[in-house]
């Protein structure tokens, strides 16, 4: 049998982290309780808010919220994708913004800093991701339950080169946790989401936040998309979760079907030379 179960746990994250803590071990005891396997988090799930809060928040890989995912992993039995949480990689300057996965013995299996940093200027939801935030330097393909499978950040999601790269290093599912703006969301992120899955022949697994965070509104509607580019599973708005089965077989299919990875020629990706 090659199916997995996955789930995505959308939630509120502007509020104080003993709350945000409380509600995503609710949210992910409901989705082992669902039958998932492998149960992602959003991006900056621990905590949110202006730039001098989430320094102050950050944390080391081993701190308390790096110690309460390896727990619920380890009581749910389920791999558990930390989607996001800030690290004191600079402590009292910049934080990274770092994604740690944990197998079901509530063991780290997994890192990756967001690469892209998101420094935008969209319909008054200005943001400058860099000012208090350390960029990474590294693409991470993780084997979690059985399944190559790249790991991204939000912003991430507009770089289609880094799915590509993963794609090829062998990835057939994406984790996408972020936390998208209603501003772009609602033109964007379905749109972005089944492209990186489509191009790529994989199944995207993107779990979002939901509700205001430093007086912007985030688009909510994680989602769980296949390999064909259709949207298997939907959390729409407001704190839940999302809960589908994704098959590697169909991975198979999809590039035998379509084989853009071995259809490549990098060889001739240049512009002909002027006359």
């Amino acid at each position: 049998m090659s199916e997995t179960v996955v789930a995505c746990v959308q939630m509120h994250a502007d509020r104080p982290p003993a709350d945000n803590l409380e509600a995503a071990e609710r949210l992910v005891a409901r989705a082992a309780a669902r039958g998932a396997e492998v149960v992602s988090l959003p991006e900056r799930w621990n905590g949110t808010g202006p730039d001098d809060v989430m320094v102050a928040q950050a944390e080391p890989l081993d701190g308390e919220t790096a110690s309460a995912m390896a727990g619920w992993a380890r009581r749910h039995g389920v791999w558990l994708h930390g989607g996001s949480i800030g690290e004191d990689t600079e402590p009292g300057v910049r934080a990274s913004n770092t994604t740690l996965v944990f197998d079901p013995e509530g063991a780290p299996v997994a890192t990756y800093r967001k690469i892209h940093m998101f420094d935008i200027d969209v319909e008054g939801a200005a943001a400058r991701e860099s000012a208090a935030n350390k960029p990474g330097d590294r693409l991470a393909l993780a084997d979690i339950a059985g399944w190559p499978m790249g790991l991204t950040i939000c912003y991430d999601l507009r770089f289609p080169e880094q799915y590509r790269a993963l794609a090829l290093a062998g990835a057939e599912a994406f984790m996408v946790p972020a936390g998208f703006t209603m501003a772009t969301g609602r033109d964007h992120w379905e749109v972005l989401l089944r492209a990186r899955a489509i191009e790529n022949g994989a199944y995207v697994i993107a779990a979002n936040q939901h509700g205001y965070w430093d007086g912007s509104a985030r688009y909510a509607r994680s989602m769980i998309i296949d390999p064909w580019g259709v949207v298997i599973a939907n959390a729409g708005d407001g704190e839940g979760i999302c809960v589908a089965a994704i098959d590697r077989a169909r991975v198979a299919d999809m590039r035998t079907r379509i084989p853009v990875l071995s259809a490549r020629r990098p060889e001739a990706y240049r512009l002909a030379p002027e006359d």
